[in-house]
């Protein structure tokens, strides 16, 4: 009798183990910040992708000296579901400690070029993150709305090069982690069986 309750707690113990967590389940490290929360004002999920600096090396990429790129990712599924997404939106931000050059009309055009694709997007929109009545000379914010399936190529993509106007950035290895982070947490839609 105790040889069968040894047997038996000894089975209890082996089954009952704690999960192990495997490197797959591990959060990745990218340096990003991922939120979801639902908008019950606009009747969808956002998950984003915070305000994440792409590079401040500034004259390297073309861009003016000291100068800060930065990009802010939303995806917008509708109502409360995590497997559909409508659209995607991408705000890059312009930093610069004294003063920034704001891209005219003419100079607002995005394009990505990715492993083996160039991707044009259209023309970016200045976006107003100032009060009323003031006016930020050394930031500037410009969003593109983008289809799902672009920003799928993007995220999947080994690198990628970023394009506003004449001004060409390459985002990193963890940008590109983060954006693929991003885009893991959308579930696969479920397929019914007949």
């Amino acid at each position: 009798m105790k040889n069968i309750l040894l047997v038996l707690c000894c089975c209890a113990v082996l089954l009952f183990q704690p999960a192990r967590v495997t490197p797959q389940d591990q959060p990745i490290k990218h340096g990003g910040k991922i939120e979801t929360k639902y908008d019950g004002f606009n009747y969808e999920t956002v998950m984003r992708l915070r305000k994440m600096k792409v590079n401040c090396d500034g004259v390297k990429d073309t861009f003016v000296k000291d100068a800060c790129i930065s990009i802010e990712v939303t995806l917008h599924l509708p109502g409360q579901q995590l497997n559909a997404v409508h659209h995607v939106t991408l705000q890059v931000v312009f930093e610069n400690k004294d003063w920034i050059h704001f891209h005219g009309p003419d100079q607002r055009s995005l394009s990505f070029v990715t492993d083996t694709e160039t991707l044009k997007l259209g023309r970016m929109s200045p976006v107003n993150t100032n009060g009323p009545g003031s006016w930020d000379t050394k930031v500037e914010t410009l969003e593109a709305k983008i289809p799902y399936a672009t920003f799928k190529k993007i995220a999947a993509s080994h690198s990628a090069q970023m394009q506003v106007g004449k001004d060409i950035v390459e985002l990193r290895n963890n940008n590109l982690a983060a954006l693929r982070d991003l885009n893991n947490r959308v579930l696969a839609p479920s397929t019914a069986k007949n």
